[in-house]
């Protein structure tokens, strides 16, 4: 670029008189603070060539000097507006406020900074970052102003549509009837809608991402660190959730992916820093799961059903077959007997009682013959709270029939055991059919049932109570025993409920006692071991 003397410059830009209006804030010809050394026409030449618009104005903001930058920006070149007010850049459309509080400031003789929509010479409209510092004489005074501003049009609208577009985001994520929260490397909230703030109220469980992360990496083990890596992401992960106090259980579902965002601080200007983070969905389908859970239960119903109708006639002909054995056991004695006497004159009953027992033999092994099988149950990961759950809704007309009071008090993350779903169920139907029928005997008093679950290290506890009218302790041994009830006499019951639960509980390497300490009626308790070999013997 073509050097211009300083006469090129007074000829030019009118700035003879600026230069000596100025003249009490120079040195020997030279700015203050300016090194002696530098040339004064380098001084000049920066100004010139500066790459943002300067202005140099009398107080009354009529401009006496312009930049090249100026023109640049504005459109308006040093001879259109040299002598002419600052007030032809603008729109007219900036608040009266603002420009209110720029003559307020610089009359003030501070520097003011801000934003003013101004016109270029063409006719469209630009933003303008203004910053306008007043300019004293030796004795203090305001002599002129010097205004520096450039053209932040573009980056105003980039701002602004990059607003636009997170309002936007925000918004449909927001309108969302699926809980929604991004989540960083450090497993915090970052981003969430209004749903996933409900969850925080209805779930009672601390933060809901926290909690659910922990349900994902517990249930998905090494695949979550392998999904995170390769950011796949997963879907359709179900979780049941037990609710506290008088609230219900509920189910969701949880999807999630993983996506790179770039670092925008300095630090990584020059490096392709990145950060992961992970926009996790969960969905409450509750309402969908317990439309499943109906028809579950009635698969279920009509399964146990079978199962009961089954056992039933296994129950009565092992009954029959007992009942047999034991005058055929009577027989075989006075055979013998008579044997021992060898008296001929007993031939002929001898010979009876051979054909007794020859009949009843054949009777046992008809009945033998006659007794149903029952299929080898599959072992299976098992939760208990879901069993005990499905079973209070089986015997759910039971209950509300006698108008019993349950207390349901699931431990909410009880680990899984290996077991037969089927074979735990009859287990728990059992021994609840027995609370409930012990409760129905009552006349009097409180009407309750309590069951409760719980865990430790080693084992899963349960305990099924009532508030009937117990058990005799002399009879605590014997409830156990096949065929023996404590039911009156003349009942249907065949007194094998009791046998068949402790068969159960064994094949489950478990336990199952009378709390001798409970007198409020009966408690079952039953424990299972959860590091244990597979059960075996399960039919």
């Amino acid at each position: 670029m073509k050097k211009k003397s300083l006469q090129y410059l007074r000829m030019h830009t009118n700035m003879e008189s600026v230069i000596d209006e100025l003249a009490p804030n120079f040195r020997e010809g030279y700015p203050i603070g300016i090194d002696d050394r530098v040339p004064y026409g380098l001084f000049v030449e920066a100004v010139e060539q500066a790459p943002i618009a300067i202005s140099i104005t009398d107080k009354k903001s009529n401009i006496l000097y312009v930049n090249e930058a100026f023109s640049k920006v504005t459109g308006y070149q040093s001879t259109d507006i040299l002598g002419k007010n600052e007030s032809l850049l603008s729109d007219k459309s900036t608040p009266r406020e603002v420009y209110y509080d720029l003559w307020h400031t610089i009359s003030s003789k501070k520097i003011w900074h801000g934003t003013l929509c101004n016109r270029h010479k063409s006719g469209h409209r630009y933003l303008a970052d203004l910053t306008i510092a007043p300019m004293l004489n030796e004795q203090g005074a305001i002599t002129h102003y010097i205004g520096m501003h450039r053209d932040i049009t573009q980056s105003y609208e980039s701002e602004k549509k990059i607003n636009n577009n997170k309002m936007l985001v925000e918004s449909v994520i927001n309108s969302s009837p699926i809980a929604m929260v991004v989540i960083d490397d450090q497993d915090r909230v970052i981003l969430d809608n209004h749903m996933y703030k409900a969850l925080v109220t209805d779930l009672d469980r601390g933060e809901p991402a926290t909690f659910f992360l922990q349900l994902l990496r517990d249930d998905m083990g090494d695949l979550w660190q392998q999904t995170q890596r390769n950011e796949k992401g997963f879907n359709n992960r179900e979780f049941r959730v037990e609710g506290k106090g008088n609230r219900r259980t509920s189910w969701f579902s949880c999807a999630g992916n993983w996506f790179m965002e770039n670092s925008v601080n300095a630090d990584a200007f020059f490096e392709n820093a990145s950060k992961q983070y992970l926009i996790l969905t969960i969905t409450d389908i509750t309402r969908q799961r317990r439309q499943m859970e109906e028809l579950h239960l009635q698969t279920l119903k009509t399964i146990m059903a079978e199962d009961e109708r089954v056992r039933s006639i296994r129950e009565t002909l092992l009954g029959a077959m007992h009942q047999i054995q034991m005058p055929m056991n009577q027989i075989r004695a006075a055979e013998q007997l008579l044997r021992h006497k060898g008296n001929d004159q007993h031939i002929g009953l001898l010979q009876s009682l051979q054909q007794i027992q020859k009949s009843g033999k054949e009777a046992i092994s008809t009945m033998q013959k006659c007794i149903p099988e029952i299929l080898q149950a599959a072992v299976i990961p098992v939760n208990l709270n879901k069993i005990l759950h499905e079973v209070l809704l089986l015997c759910d007309q039971q209950i509300l029939s006698k108008g019993i009071d349950v207390q349901w008090q699931p431990f909410s993350e009880l680990p899984n055991m290996l077991g037969s779903e089927n074979r735990l169920r009859i287990l728990f139907k059992q021994l609840i059919d027995n609370a409930i029928d012990a409760i129905g005997a009552t006349q009097t008093g409180e009407q309750r049932l309590k069951i409760t679950s719980n865990a430790d290290a080693d084992l899963i506890y349960v305990s099924i109570e009532d508030s009937g009218p117990g058990i005799p302790f002399e009879k605590r041994t014997k409830v156990f025993e096949p065929f023996y009830t404590t039911r009156p006499m003349g009942s249907n019951q065949a007194g094998m409920g009791l046998v068949i639960a402790k068969e159960i509980v064994n094949q489950h390497q478990g336990f199952i006692d009378i709390d001798a300490a409970y007198d409020q009626g009966c408690r079952f308790k039953i424990s299972f071991p959860l590091h244990g070999q597979e059960p075996r013997g399960l039919t």
